[in-house]
């Protein structure tokens, strides 16, 4: 099984930036650990909202409303643990951590303080797909990765507001009404789509696409299919497709280059 940081770039420093549908806080903070593990300082955050980390997680979380703060306070942590999480409010709603501009995360990169800044740049309401409004993704200017998540359990199953977050919008983007089963092309066009999940993806930026619930060989298959459809899209729409599971750790079970195909 191929280990996720053997497919990402992340053997030196940089942003790297999550956006689409339900896994993406569970993609962080695994990333965060594998990075802390190597010696990499790690900056875990947020440009919209998350819930309060699991001690197994980020043993530290750091809030206050000025980014400069936590640089001031970081240090110490870091040399304990290689990893902090850092907020700018706590959120009336249970657990809900309120995060940064996304402006800040240049701060904290030009610090030099942290090797890798992970950053939630959007919010899914923990459905397994969304599509983006007009005010999503959050995503920082100087993201160096980009990854998009979506969960494999949508397919086959109706386009409803339960099961995808923003299903009337989601459902332009792919062509279908509410409702309509979710086919495995639909979601490939959410993806394709200008306004679909890598909308607002800075220039700079490798993409990677990573389908979650990839729990069954039913779903594999349907992940694979995925990546044959974008393979023959006519322009590039991520550099790598990834079908595996968030969970715990993350596991990998197939890996597919997005390069056109002669």
């Amino acid at each position: 099984m191929t280990p996720i940081e053997s497919i990402l770039p992340l053997a030196s420093r940089g942003v790297l930036s999550l956006t689409g549908g339900g896994g993406k806080t569970s993609l962080m903070f695994h990333l965060a650990r594998l990075l802390a593990e190597t010696g990499k300082t790690v900056l875990t955050t947020t440009t919209t909202k998350i819930f309060t980390p699991a001690t197994s997680q980020s043993e530290t979380v750091l809030v206050a409303a000025d980014p400069k703060e936590i640089l001031l306070r970081a240090a110490p942590f870091l040399e304990r643990t290689g990893h902090v999480t850092a907020v700018a409010a706590r959120l009336d709603v249970a657990g809900k951590l309120k995060g940064f501009a996304p402006e800040a995360m240049r701060l904290f990169e030009d610090s030099g303080l942290f090797d890798w800044i992970l950053v939630e740049a959007d919010g899914s309401a923990r459905r397994p797909l969304k599509a983006p409004a007009e005010h999503e993704p959050v995503i920082p200017a100087n993201t160096s990765v980009l990854i998009a998540v979506a969960g494999l359990e949508v397919l086959g199953r109706p386009l409803t507001e339960d099961l995808v977050f923003r299903a009337e919008l989601a459902g332009e983007l792919m062509g279908m009404a509410e409702q309509e089963i979710i086919t495995e092309c639909a979601l490939a066009r959410l993806f394709a789509h200008p306004s679909g999940l890598f909308k607002g993806a800075p220039h700079q930026a490798a993409r990677f696409i990573f389908l979650n619930k990839a729990d069954n060989p039913e779903r594999c298959e349907g992940g694979e299919r995925i990546a044959a459809l974008l393979q023959k899209n006519p322009g590039p729409v991520a550099d790598t497709l990834i079908v595996g599971q968030a969970l715990e750790s993350i596991c990998v079970h197939a890996c597919y280059s997005l390069s056109r195909q002669s």
